[in-house]
């Protein structure tokens, strides 16, 4: 596999991950699912296996050794998200399954705390299910109403009609940064900046966003953002919810049980100080522990490297895809993460992924949990092929020629 024109080494960067040197169905497997989850970067494996072997305790109660360093490498992370994500403390992160859980999260404690009947919650056309359904039940519980962000065909946030929704009554606006199923990349600046005019607390989606921009929550002023560690090159059941602390402090807590607490006793209980205070439980010690070594691949290589890399793999794709018959992308916003959704004339998506799998592609088909986008698009659903940095114009050829084929096949 080939380097590109960017400063970036391909072939060095793709030995970090041995999953990729396969074949799958016979193959040399090319993996293009990479919004749904990337693969995972050998140095963090290398932390699993070190922590499994040699350093498995529990965190912040035992005072033996092997306690004490799963406790620095677990604080450590931390830290690392609070540089990651430029926070104003540390103690703003705090520690969730996902992104999924860290939207929960908020909805269940905020949303139970804040939320009346009548306030209402902004949401977008683009979002995932995860950025919905959360909300959807909150309301349910609070009287509160939903109302939905509008976008134009090509995947786009009509600011016009999401500043006319804004008013004394919007208590939240909780947004994606980047659209999965699109590659949509929002002005979520510009927007919470809208929001703020009117009070409104804002939450950012910034799963699809985390590998490919830097981000700046301070900058942003965001009051929440959420992330998962598996689209980071990073281990699975990790998130982070990041929130202001005056904001995270006024929360009550979302579970209770062990760390939450300060003092328990049958006539009541003293909750912890944040971020402690909501992670009840022995949490997913190792895998954290290994998310720190994702995110200092990110940084080693650089999101503007990544970034510009991406970009390029995503016009050649687009120059490629273009000339196959009865191709027809959807999602064409000129402000676009490596993100290419499409149908084929007269050949079912599932088909296609099926055919594609068979000659080694690993692409996602279907709605990609954003059923009232598809809705809007008036489709069931999209081929997706999503790009990583380690992915190169050689694996596109190889993409373009097998969905060639299969066309022709149809046709």
């Amino acid at each position: 596999m080939g380097t590109a024109v960017s400063s970036l080494d391909i072939q060095k960067i793709r030995e970090q991950f041995p999953v990729l040197n396969q074949e799958v169905n016979g193959k040399p497997l090319v993996y293009f699912d990479n919004a749904a989850s990337s693969q995972t970067a050998k140095r963090v494996v290398d932390s699993l296996i070190q922590f499994y072997e040699k350093d498995h305790a529990n965190i912040h109660r035992g005072i033996h050794t092997l306690a004490e360093r799963s406790t620095k490498g677990f604080e450590a992370t931390r830290e690392r998200v609070h540089q990651f994500i430029n926070s104003a403390e540390a103690d703003e992160i705090v520690f969730t399954k996902g992104t999924t859980e860290s939207i929960n999260l908020v909805a269940q404690s905020w949303g139970s705390k804040f939320l009346n009947a009548g306030d209402e919650i902004l949401i977008s056309q683009l979002e995932h299910h995860s950025n919905i359904v959360p909300w959807q039940m909150a309301a349910e519980r609070t009287g509160a109403v939903i109302r939905v962000i509008p976008i134009n065909d090509k995947g786009e946030i009509l600011m016009d009609e999401y500043k006319k929704l804004l008013n004394s009554k919007t208590k939240l606006v909780a947004i994606n940064y980047i659209s999965n199923s699109l590659g949509t990349i929002n002005p979520v600046k510009e927007m919470i900046a809208a929001a703020q005019e009117v009070n409104a607390t804002t939450l950012i989606d910034a799963a699809q966003a985390a590998p490919h921009i830097k981000i700046d929550v301070q900058e942003l002023n965001c009051d929440f953002l959420a992330l998962s560690s598996h689209k980071m090159y990073g281990p699975t059941g990790v998130g982070v919810l990041y929130g202001r602390r005056d904001v995270l402090e006024s929360m009550p807590p979302y579970q209770g049980g062990g760390e939450m607490i300060k003092d328990v006793s049958f006539s009541g209980t003293t909750y912890n100080d944040i971020p402690y205070k909501f992670e009840a439980g022995t949490p997913n010690i190792g895998e954290v522990i290994a998310f720190k070594y994702a995110m200092d691949f990110i940084d080693e290589l650089g999101h503007e490297n990544i970034q510009a890399y991406e970009h390029e793999l995503l016009e050649y794709a687009n120059s490629k895809l273009a000339t196959i018959p009865g191709f027809r992308p959807i999602g064409t916003s000129d402000k676009k993460a490596s993100v290419i959704s499409f149908l084929i004339e007269n050949v079912h998506q599932y088909d296609l992924g099926q055919f594609l799998d068979v000659k080694g592609i690993a692409v996602r088909t279907g709605h990609h949990c954003t059923q009232p986008l598809m809705d809007f698009l008036k489709i069931d659903g999209t081929v997706r092929a999503s790009f990583a940095v380690y992915n190169t114009k050689e694996e596109i050829d190889v993409f373009c020629d097998a969905l060639e084929n299969i066309v022709k096949k149809f046709s």
